[in-house]
């Protein structure tokens, strides 16, 4: 019995890999700030991967009169941060370090110059960077802009919410939802519940819980704590320390960042997911072959090397009598110029064969972007049309390069000529045989014996055998060149088609197949990037 192995799910560093090279492939082609904020990710993992890894970095975030200052004095066991009745408080992030060796380099690239060690702290919380944020609803535009900030960097988010706001739209709709890929690296805390009797608590905390798992947050811890009296602050501590001995909140903030992104990625798309089968092979070559082979002039090429083959022969196999007329007339390949390989004289693309030819051009870039959503579906249509200018002079070089077959004679016309110049031999000793017995008859000069076949002389006969050969063997030959320009135009027609197929393949679908495969090759990095 065969076990079925699971592909294991990718490291980070693999997701990181995948984001930065889904990102380099939408270059262009998607919404640039989703794109830039990809890269911007990438980079910030980078760094923050270069900083301590030994240190977690956690935010008490919230909204004014959360009491995030005082639950970050009562978690350090000392005053660190000024609690007052003024808002706002804290007007800029300020940190609390248990374990201050390591941690400067991560805070200078925070950017947070307010730093204060907490001595004879808890030693399970050692490695933990407390910040205390601005609130994130001040009326002064730089606080709301420095909680943006350090929100999307963080390793964890504590936000505290008091009984009388924890409802706010502001909070949920700008922060909380947008964090859904966060739920592990989220913690929230309702503060102030001493204010509240137990049953209320209860309600209010039931009553959060709900609105979370609206946000996509459900299942994020979520505790009631009171700065003033110490509720739940061992519980909070508690979670904390344990977040913080696994020195890995970090990466699962990166980890969060990344699927974050690559969601921005996939939702640029549009609402459509790109399932359907892209139109490939005769569907899309046929269509479009037919188009540029009448714009080629490909159809007056063939019917020329029908007509070509028909004056070659009679030129080489006619009676010789009448074949200088044949001659006179001009070689309708040469006419064309497509015996030099240079630039043909074929008449200029008219307007009717110009639209078939957009219109091709439109179905073959639909057909390639069949399943792919928009925008990407644009730039494989776009793709399709890229070389639009070039394609006039490539398909008359491909017309002027192409192998007619048409200079080479079939071996029966030598036969053919060979015996015409025989019958004309004939024809003419058989007039001079005619025209010296009219001169011995006209001079009285003596019978001379002539031979005869059955009655009729020699002389008569080659005159007249000769002639009625060359004109039955030049009506044969007709027959036979009609027959051979018609297999010589579908020779070359193939070889014109086949031409003219490859200017479309080069020059159309293989530029709107590669935008494809790019697209693919896209999502299947976006889906590495949104793995958990």
């Amino acid at each position: 019995m065969k076990t079925l192995l699971r592909k294991p799910a990718p490291t980070l560093d693999e997701r990181l890999a995948a984001l930065g090279e889904a990102a380099d492939l939408a270059e262009g082609r998607l919404d640039g700030d989703v794109v830039e904020r990809a890269r911007a990710v990438v980079g910030r993992a980078g760094t923050r991967a270069a900083l301590s890894v030994d240190h977690t970095v956690a935010a008490l975030a919230g909204a004014t009169g959360s009491g995030k200052s005082s639950l970050l004095n009562a978690l350090a066991g000392t005053d660190l941060a000024a609690v007052g009745v003024t808002r706002p408080t804290t007007s800029a992030a300020q940190a609390a370090r248990w374990d201050p060796e390591g941690s400067g380099p991560l805070l200078d690239w925070l950017e947070v110059p307010r730093r204060h060690t907490v001595e004879g702290g808890d030693p399970a919380l050692s490695g933990l960077v407390l910040l205390d944020l601005p609130d994130h609803d001040s009326i002064e535009v730089a606080h709301r802009l420095e909680v943006d900030r350090l929100v999307g960097v963080v390793d964890l988010l504590v936000w505290v919410l008091d009984p009388q706001k924890y409802a706010d739209a502001a909070v949920h709709e700008r922060y909380l939802r947008p964090l859904a890929r966060h739920r592990d690296v989220t913690v929230v805390v309702l503060n102030q519940v001493d204010r509240l009797p137990d049953r209320a608590v209860r309600r209010c905390l039931d009553d959060l819980r709900g609105l979370l798992a609206d946000d996509g947050l459900a299942g994020v811890p979520v505790l009631a704590v009171s700065a003033r009296t110490g509720r739940g602050l061992p519980e909070l501590r508690g979670l904390l320390a344990e977040r913080v001995s696994r020195r890995q909140a970090w990466a699962a903030r990166l980890a969060a960042d990344v699927a974050t992104a690559a969601d921005g990625l996939a939702g640029a798309l549009g609402p459509h997911p790109g399932d359907g089968p892209a139109r490939g092979g005769t569907a899309l070559t046929a269509p479009l072959t037919r188009a540029l082979a009448e714009a080629a002039g490909v159809p007056t090429v063939v019917a020329a090397v029908a007509r070509a083959h028909r004056h070659r022969s009679v030129a080489a196999t006619g009676w010789p009598v009448t074949r200088w007329a044949r001659r006179m007339r001009p070689d309708p390949l040469r006419r064309l110029r497509l015996d030099d390989g240079g630039r043909t004289s074929l008449p200029a693309v008219s307007s009717v064969h110009r639209s078939r030819v957009e219109i091709a051009l439109r179905e073959a870039g639909a057909g390639a972007a069949a399943g792919v959503p928009e925008p990407w579906a644009r730039s494989v249509r776009e793709a399709a049309r890229v070389h639009e200018d070039e394609l006039t002079d490539a398909l008359d070089r491909a017309v002027s390069t192409t192998s007619l077959d048409a200079s080479r004679p079939p071996r029966w016309w030598t036969l053919a000529g060979l015996l015409q110049k025989i019958f004309l031999v004939a024809l003419v000793a058989g007039g001079l045989w005619l025209l010296a017995l009219a001169v011995v008859g006209y001079l009285r000069l003596p019978d001379v014996p002539t031979p005869e076949v059955g009655a009729v002389p020699w002389p008569t006969l080659l005159l007249l055998g000769g002639a009625l050969a060359g004109v039955l063997l030049a009506l044969l030959s007709r027959g036979f060149a009609r027959l051979g320009g018609r297999r010589r135009a579908k020779r070359a027609d193939r070889a014109l088609q086949a031409a003219v197929a490859e200017v479309g393949e080069r020059l159309v679908l293989r530029p709107a197949a590669t935008e494809r495969d790019r697209y693919t090759e896209f999502a299947d990095r976006v889906t590495t990037a949104r793995a958990r």
